[in-house]
């Protein structure tokens, strides 16, 4: 069986029934990066990929900066927004609030000086289903692992004023030479390890 090329979708399929269907502001992903009644945070996906946590959080509210460093993700990604663009006036509005910077965020987050930083590196499939596993073995041919994960959780910890998330497999160790995180919310199969950078008292934890 031969694969279709990899592309970019936010008009269709599972990132749109996402939008509509799949829970707001009460998913795992807005609540760890701190979502709240009359908050909604600037964010910064360093991790870009496939671009689908970035368009659900703009679908929130949320304005969303992502770095993406490989031409041929980047150039996707530049295109499904084009399209996205051109699809409806509700699709305009989300991408709006999507800007996309082509480099290595280890660079790029010291000159954003973000508040909310959201980290999602390349690691080991654990999805059974078929058209995942697809996917994501695509874009891992394409991009390759993240072995300089940790230098670039580094370099958030350094620079955000609010928090940064990792987006984890569940059952994956914590990444070691980083400080504990201050909160973990835990799914079926993914854990977002919180890390805040201003005190609980805040109200932002």
């Amino acid at each position: 069986m031969v694969d279709t090329p990899l592309t970019v979708d936010f008009v269709s399929g599972a990132v749109d029934y996402r939008r509509r269907h799949g829970g707001g502001r009460g998913q795992a992903l807005p609540k760890a990066l701190g979502f709240r009644p009359g908050i909604t945070p600037d964010i910064v996906d360093a991790t870009a990929g496939l671009g689908r946590d970035a368009f659900l959080l703009a679908s929130l509210g949320a304005n969303v900066t992502l770095i993406e460093r490989n031409d041929v993700v980047h150039h996707l990604l530049e295109e499904a927004m084009t399209r996205a663009r051109a699809t409806s006036e509700v699709h305009a509005d989300i991408i709006q609030r999507m800007t996309l910077i082509k480099g290595d965020a280890r660079d790029i987050l010291l000159e954003l000086k973000p508040e909310t930083v959201l980290i999602d590196p390349m690691h080991p499939p654990r999805d059974k289903s078929a058209l995942v596993k697809n996917e994501m073995r695509q874009l891992r041919e394409i991009v390759g692992i993240d072995p300089d994960c940790d230098e670039l959780m580094r370099a958030a910890l350094g620079v955000a004023s609010k928090r940064v998330v990792l987006k984890w497999p569940r059952r994956a160790k914590e990444i070691a030479e980083l400080p504990k995180p201050s909160h973990q919310i835990v799914g079926k199969s993914t854990r977002y390890d919180v890390f805040m950078m201003t005190p609980a008292k805040t109200g932002q934890s």
